[in-house]
């Protein structure tokens, strides 16, 4: 019969650290195999990692005689086991106390005290090299003898500034990059890359605004400024400014800005045809002696109509499908027309006409009236205007162009002022952060009407510092007159 092992007893179970009772073979508590448990090792005794193995001994030299023969291991007499010498302990130096700036008390490195390697030799105390440096990384005996005058092109290894070489030329010292031939679309980011079909700079990448996003344009003594704002993500506004010639060789000069109807479908597409259709129907009539305030009233009429042709789909367009079932194409209109000594102003919505005399003694004045809520409001009665232009449908507009206008009713006026002064054609997204005819004069600048591109500039910038809330599109026109001292008329249609 063979004798079976004794296990040892355990006083605690490996896998749960229950004590298990005597002479169980399984753990009561999680049954874990005690019997599996291997046996103790024997005892050995520690070795101090940090004592060198001793040197072997060196053979015995007599004092008088020839060095005596060394004993082979073999015939040594066996010596009991000694205990290992006592380990000296570590003096680890003191870390420094905490300042009274709190400022962390520096860290031991690995550095700081000596040490010796599995073969009992001292580990070297060199510090570590900062990569960075470059006399540090190099010793100085392993440094070569002359060093070329410039590293290869691309490599990455460092010059005496401490940078590493790029692999590609340094912006700080390439040579600029060649202006685009004449007509090519510069990039507004680095004002040298060309703009590729897509919107985008060749040379750094940067996406270019949309064109209608800012427009400005002068043309003699007109000028026009538009923007998309700070809030809508696209310009619903447009403007054409123009002259010609009257019969009589006099000067006409023309100015029309329309806004877009943001509920409306393709608002955008809206205003520019209108602003086009009014600017090329002014053009016609008034070189053929049409008096400036009818030329007007046919102008929005054919600007009524090429706004409605946007709301015809034309056969097999696709595209049109989604905006089948939507507002159709919607925009307001105001202009401004200089001929003969008249002033004639026309308008469809809420786009404003004021008049500004250079003269800043003399009164302003608002040229226009709104076809809004707001202006009905008051016009019945029923509010004033702070009341009605603070009540949240102030805006909603009763008058546009559009296939689904109820009724198209133009309005025009015509004027002769007596005296210089400026002529302000603008949308909504300028009068609201200007609305009174003395808010809109002390906004003009006082050279406005020898400079009407800045001054219209000027005024953009005005509602954009106060919000930009809505697309702004502002024209100036300076208006002269002879020195006649002659009254003024004034005729409203």
């Amino acid at each position: 019969m063979s004798e079976s092992h004794q296990q040892p007893a355990l006083a605690r179970c490996p896998g749960c650290e229950e004590p298990p009772a005597s002479g169980d073979l399984f753990c009561g508590a999680c049954g874990y195999d005690l019997s599996a448990v291997p046996a103790r090792p024997d005892d050995r005794p520690t070795i101090a990692i940090t004592v060198p193995p001793a040197a072997p001994s060196a053979p015995a030299v007599s004092p008088t005689g020839p060095p005596a023969p060394a004993v082979p291991p073999s015939a040594a007499p066996p010596v009991p086991d000694a205990p290992a010498p006592p380990v000296a302990a570590v003096q680890w130096p003191a870390a420094s106390e905490t300042d009274s700036s709190d400022v962390p008390a520096p860290v031991h490195r690995a550095t700081d005290l000596p040490g010796t390697d599995s073969g009992g030799k001292p580990l070297p105390t060199t510090p570590p090299v900062r990569h960075d440096d470059r006399a540090a990384a190099v010793p100085a005996a392993a440094e070569p003898a002359a060093e070329p005058a410039e590293p290869p092109y691309g490599t990455n290894s460092p010059d005496t500034s401490g940078d590493f070489a790029l692999a590609a030329p340094d912006p700080r010292t390439a040579e600029p990059t060649p202006t685009p031939a004449a007509g090519t679309k510069v990039c507004v980011a680095c004002r040298s890359g060309r703009v590729d079909p897509d919107g985008y700079c060749e040379n750094c990448g940067h996406a270019q605004p949309r064109e209608r996003d800012h427009m400005e344009q002068e043309l003699g003594s007109v000028a026009a400024v538009s923007d998309r704002g700070l809030r809508h993500h696209r310009n619903e506004d447009s403007f054409a400014v123009s002259s010609t010639a009257l019969p009589d060789g006099s000067p006409a000069v023309v100015a029309i800005v329309c806004d877009g109807v943001s509920s409306a479908s393709r608002p955008d597409e809206a205003s520019a045809a209108a602003a086009v259709a009014a600017n090329e129907a002014l053009l016609e009539s008034l070189p053929r002696g049409t008096h400036p305030q009818q030329a007007m009233h046919e102008a929005i009429v054919a600007a009524s109509e090429a706004v409605n042709v946007l709301a015809q789909d034309p056969p097999g367009a696709a595209e049109h499908e989604a905006h089948r079932h939507q507002n159709a194409p919607a925009c307001t209109l105001v202009g401004a027309i200089m001929a003969g000594g008249l002033l004639v102003v026309g308008w469809v919505g809420d786009s404003r006409v004021y008049w500004v005399p250079e003269d800043r003694t003399g009164p302003p004045a608002r040229l226009t009236e709104d076809d809004s809520w707001a202006a009905q409001m008051v016009a019945a009665g029923l509010m004033n205007e702070a009341e009605a232009y603070a009540d949240e449908r102030a805006h909603a507009i009763t008058g546009w162009l559009g296939a689904d206008s109820y009724e198209l009713e133009p309005h025009t006026a015509s004027f002769k002022p007596d005296r210089p002064g400026l002529v302000v054609v603008c949308t909504d997204g300028l009068w609201n952060y200007a609305e009174s005819a003395e808010e809109m004069a002390a906004a003009v600048p006082p050279e406005a009407h020898l400079r009407p591109l800045h001054g219209a500039q000027v005024l953009v910038g005005h509602a954009l510092d106060g919000g930009g809330h809505d697309n702004v599109t502002v024209a100036l026109l300076p208006f002269t007159v002879e020195q006649q001292g002659a009254g003024s008329a004034c005729t409203t249609v």
